[in-house]
């Protein structure tokens, strides 16, 4: 199998990824603070010059003012805009969210009238899903729409709550519900009875305007529904898909901005007469972050390749629904990102020490301002609720055959881990199912299947990447991490699923006493392999980027 990998991209696109590491290391990070002191002309005057330099046109077609470009380099241009604090969260709504909506759902004269000022900058884009009583459970809004009686508008009442960019934003893609279901709507500003409530004081992204829209009897005309009347769950689920996506990306960037301060920081930090990074504690860390990275970028980019893949194929009537086709793995990778983001800031401010608990470290600030991406675009309880339900729809049916992966050659350890993996999938489904287990009821089971289907994509997109980097030597090493331990995980995972499920002691036994006799690989000294990976990110900077 091939799939697309970063090192797959051309000199040109990594053009257009150098103006935006530029624009985030000359523009946007000189401005942090003022940022973060809610100096929103500031963040509209980087938004118009992003705009200038195409950064907010990535994937709008040509037609109207865009680049139409894929998803790869929408991929990596959110990944450099990752490194840049709120401001890449106020941009990452805007450019996904804030406008991907009008590219797939809108009619023409809404594209022509909307999309070249996204592009441009000159407006300023937002997405109102979220309500005060209807977060995760977000398509019950209470938001509602009433058409007139000529027909020629609908009247919105209603509050949107936590809305990125509700203080910058020149339109809103507002979600209400109508008497045929829920409905997309396009509401400008400027429109009688809209208002924005106070800034919310956050814990992190401070520099991100996030805020209450407030819906008072605010008329909207007919032709501003976005999609079909009652059909605005494709929309919102869709745009979701892509969104989790984007934000991945942006994760990934975030995360080698915390690995590099990290090295930076334990090469300058000396104690015991020596750089602390020379301790193979720390090494250990740096290797854990750095093979973190390296199998969320090689799963990540794997979907972005495929979609672009199917989206180039693609009629424009089945395109909605074949980008739909890829929520499982759009969830995957906002989970994994996300926590693996998590991880990483909180394995690089232990290295600074007490210094990283202090605001005059930038560190700091990434700590806080990473800890949203669990939350954002579904929380990761409810993107792994998307996972498992696709994972157990794609194979509650089918006909389980219980003979394990045997043989195999010593050069093959990781394809072995991961048949073994796939072989372990199939009895926890086989299980879950043959014990009728109500898995709605009992989510637990859908946690572990959702986190069985993340290392699995991780394991395999790492070790498809690998094949293709020949003569590199610090890939190899960490996709062995990977992929031993990510089977120590799904075999724990399937061992809870068959203890918690199997009431009869006597099937359950033999299903254990056949996966500790499973012929695993010979699990490897990993204290030697985190070793070298750490030797070459530490001599190497650059790899990291």
């Amino acid at each position: 199998m091939k799939i697309f990998t970063p090192e797959d991209f051309q000199d040109e696109e990594e053009l257009i990824a150098k103006t935006a590491e530029l624009f985030i290391k000359q523009d946007v990070t000189p401005n942090i603070s003022s940022i973060e002191q809610h100096q929103y002309e500031i963040t509209r005057q980087l938004f118009q010059k992003a705009g200038d330099l195409g950064l907010l046109a990535i994937e709008i077609p040509e037609a109207y003012g865009g680049l139409q470009l894929n998803k790869k380099i929408s991929g990596l241009i959110a990944e450099k805009m990752g490194y840049g604090g709120s401001f890449s969260v106020s941009y990452n709504i805007h450019a996904g969210v804030g406008t991907l909506p009008y590219v797939y759902f809108g009619n023409e004269p809404q594209k022509q009238r909307y999309l070249p000022k996204l592009a441009s900058g000159e407006w300023i884009g937002a997405y109102a899903l979220t309500e005060p009583e209807a977060g995760s459970d977000a398509l019950r809004p209470k938001t509602n729409a009433i058409l007139n009686e000529d027909g020629s508008a609908w009247v919105l009442n209603g509050e949107k709550q936590w809305i990125t960019n509700a203080q910058l934003a020149d339109i809103f893609v507002v979600f209400a519900k109508t008497n045929d279901g829920m409905t997309a709507f396009i509401v400008e500003r400027t429109f009688t009875g809209v208002s924005v409530g106070q800034e919310e004081e956050k814990m992190g992204i401070k520099g991100s305007s996030t805020a209450t829209l407030i819906l008072e009897d605010v008329a909207i005309p007919s032709d501003n529904i976005l999609g079909e009347v009652g059909k605005g769950h494709k929309v919102a689920m869709n745009i979701l898909n892509m969104a989790r996506l984007k934000l991945a990306f942006s994760n990934i960037g975030t995360s080698k901005q915390a690995l590099q301060l990290a090295v930076n920081y334990g090469k300058e930090r000396k104690q015991f007469q020596k750089p602390i990074i020379d301790f193979t504690m720390i090494q250990e860390k740096i290797a854990d972050m750095a093979t973190l990275i390296y199998g969320a970028e090689s799963a990540a980019y794997r979907t972005a390749g495929e979609m672009d893949n199917v989206i180039e194929l693609a009629s424009k009537e089945s395109m909605v629904h074949q980008i739909a086709d890829f929520a499982m793995e759009c969830a995957i990778n906002k989970v994994n990102c996300s926590e693996a983001l998590g991880k990483i800031v909180d394995e690089a401010l232990q290295i600074h020490g007490g210094y990283g608990y202090m605001q005059d470290y930038e560190v700091e600030r990434l700590y806080r301002d990473a800890r949203i991406s669990r939350i954002f675009e579904g929380t990761n309880e409810i993107n792994r609720l998307t996972i498992a339900k696709m994972l157990y729809k794609k194979y509650a049916q089918t006909t389980f055959t219980n003979n394990a992966p045997i043989a195999y050659q010593p050069s093959e350890n990781n394809h072995q881990y991961i048949r073994l993996s796939k072989y372990l999938m199939q009895i926890a489904i086989f299980v879950i199912v043959d014990t009728q287990i109500n898995l709605e009821q009992e989510q637990e089971y859908m946690r572990l299947l959702a986190d069985i289907a993340k290392d699995i994509y991780v394991m395999e997109s790492s070790l498809l990447r690998t094949e293709k980097a020949a003569y590199e030597k610090t890939k190899p090493l960490m996709t062995d991490i990977l992929c031993q331990e990510g089977y120590r995980k799904i075999e724990k995972s399937t061992i809870d699923i068959i203890s918690a499920a199997e009431t009869n002691e006597q099937i359950r036994k033999t299903w254990l006493d056949d996966i500790q006799h499973l012929n695993i690989p010979l699990h490897q000294n990993l204290f030697v392999k985190k070793r070298e990976v750490a030797r070459s990110i530490i001599n190497n900077p650059k790899s990291i980027s």
